[in-house]
């Protein structure tokens, strides 16, 4: 038992923090910040398997908390979506390397729909019917959205997993249970913050303006998905992760103020990202928009 406690946390720490090999600073968009980031993610693979997780028996009051969430249904769909799109656009890919990462991805990102349809399971949650997760049609657009969505999701996902530990709202031992998931999110982000760096850069110019413009159209996209506007316009049940975070909030039901929100997802967003080889790019988008807003609220 101790053996496999000490791998476990070996490999909960090798998650965490990561130095690539290259020596002195590292040019985005070279050869070497794509093995950078790229490294980053297939060296920090957590090789944990969802299906011998132990889930932890839950106290009545607790069970009732968990079940009652109105979350599950999207998460487990928003996971296999996520999955399918990654796997599509790495399929596309030539560089061996590049490709390998983002098949990595894919598969930890089936992994958490797994995750999810395990502890469903463990505790009864009722699921509606799944349908089928079709490749997308545009492979670079359905990748920026996944991408984008996660930075968003994930920064709001800090602060709400650091609330529910804090408050208890949750047992410690599913909160436990849970964390390698929300740190692989953190991976992803930073992953895809620096593919998208070193991508705009090799660009020809005029390859860059559009490639600008589509990540434009691509948070068009999110906004309007995300103020609810896509959700009454779609009739296929796409829309069905739109505001998955602030549902997150609602549901868990946590006294907190935005401007503390925000705070707390700063603080957590930069804990989570403080273990990385310090020459890869943070995302920064949401997290300045954040800051933005912060300054806009009172505590």
């Amino acid at each position: 038992m101790t053996g496999n406690v000490t791998t476990l946390e070996a490999s909960d720490f090798a998650m965490r923090n990561w130095r690539g090999g290259e020596a002195g600073p590292v040019r985005i968009g070279s050869p070497e910040h794509l093995r950078l980031f790229t490294r980053m993610l297939l060296d920090t693979h957590n090789p944990y398997k969802p299906a011998v997780i132990d889930w932890p028996k839950l106290e009545p009051d607790a069970l009732a908390r968990v079940t009652s969430l109105p979350i599950w249904d999207i998460a487990v769909q928003t996971e296999g979506r996520a999955s399918i799109r990654v796997k599509t656009f790495a399929d596309t890919l030539r560089d061996p390397l590049l490709r390998e990462a983002l098949e990595m991805d894919a598969a930890e990102e089936a992994r958490h729909k797994v995750v999810l349809s395990k502890l469903v399971e463990a505790y009864g949650i009722p699921l509606a019917p799944e349908l089928a997760y079709d490749a997308p049609k545009d492979a670079l657009w359905a990748w920026l959205v996944t991408g984008y969505s996660e930075c968003i999701d994930s920064f709001f996902a800090f602060g709400l997993f650091e609330t529910a530990r804090r408050s208890g709202y949750f047992p410690n031992e599913l909160v436990e249970t849970f964390e390698p998931v929300i740190q692989e999110e953190g991976r992803h982000i930073l992953f895809f913050a620096n593919w998208v760096a070193w991508h705009r850069r090799n660009l020809p110019w005029w390859k860059r303006l559009h490639f600008r413009a589509t990540e434009a159209a691509v948070w068009v996209f999110l906004i309007w998905e995300r103020i609810g506007i896509a959700r009454g316009l779609d009739n296929a049940g796409e829309m069905q992760d739109a505001n998955f975070a602030m549902q997150g909030t609602g549901a868990v039901g946590i006294e907190l103020s935005p401007a503390e929100l925000i705070d707390l997802c700063l603080v957590e967003n930069d804990r989570r990202m403080a273990g990385y080889d310090e020459r890869l790019l943070r995302p920064r988008l949401v997290p300045a928009l954040a800051r933005l807003a912060r300054r806009f609220l009172k505590k």
